[in-house]
């Protein structure tokens, strides 16, 4: 198994260093950028490389892509210094391998055939040789690749996290600070990730829902823990 930088709380779409730090200061433990062109959350890779030299080397940098060629994500998360690879596209599982070394989060979009397709993959990643290292659950909205706000099958990733043997679980999907603790009671992810969730508008943050989903969160991932002790 690869090196990875574990984290339990994401912010993802960030699009502006004090987007970053809000972050950041909040407890965030990883933020997300997203280099897909046709996102509202998109960033630039040289606004991107601002971004990460101030952010505390403790958080972990995740980046997002959809449908982009191997090399230009390889280059990217050489360059910007990135922990993650996040895929959050149509990616077949042989573009893994192409990957490298490098820790790679495949994301899902829970549809009407629920985790089918996901075992099918991740059955096709084990084939090949090559499995990501975590997985992200997230809504499904047909013709759209995330953001959108759609609430996961909560009932559906709770069964995929009760499974042996499988990557670990990041919990996506119309997350929210109202319904983050309870979101993470049930599923029992592995970690959590908003975007729309603590907005004021496609891209554009609000401070103290960031602060309040963070602070949710937290206190979930305590009591599981404590339950578990």
């Amino acid at each position: 198994m690869r090196s990875v930088k574990a984290f339990q709380i994401k912010i993802c779409g960030i699009t502006r260093a004090q987007e970053a730090l809000w972050a950041a200061s909040a407890g965030a433990d990883a933020v997300g950028l997203n280099f897909y062109s046709r996102s509202p959350r998109y960033i630039w890779p040289e606004d991107a490389r601002q971004l990460i030299g101030l952010l505390p080397p403790e958080v972990v940098k995740v980046g997002v892509f959809v449908n982009t060629e191997p090399g230009e994500i390889c280059q990217l998360f050489d360059q910007l210094g990135l922990d993650w690879i996040q895929l959050h596209g149509d990616e077949p599982p042989m573009l893994l391998e192409q990957l490298g070394a490098r820790p790679v989060i495949r994301a899902f979009r829970l549809g009407p055939d629920g985790l089918g397709p996901v075992l099918d993959y991740l059955e096709r990643c084990r084939y090949l040789g090559r499995m990501p290292d975590w997985i992200l659950l997230d809504g499904y909205r047909p013709g759209e690749y995330g953001g959108t706000g759609v609430v996961a099958n909560w009932e559906v990733c709770q069964q995929y996290a009760a499974m042996a043997g499988m990557p670990p679980a990041v919990l996506s999907g119309g997350l929210t600070p109202a319904n983050v603790g309870e979101a993470i009671r049930t599923v029992r992810p592995m970690a959590v990730d908003t975007a729309s969730g603590v907005e004021l508008s496609p891209g554009r943050k609000d401070p103290s829902l960031v602060a309040e989903f963070i602070r949710a969160a937290r206190e979930a991932f305590r009591e599981i823990r404590q339950k578990a002790e």
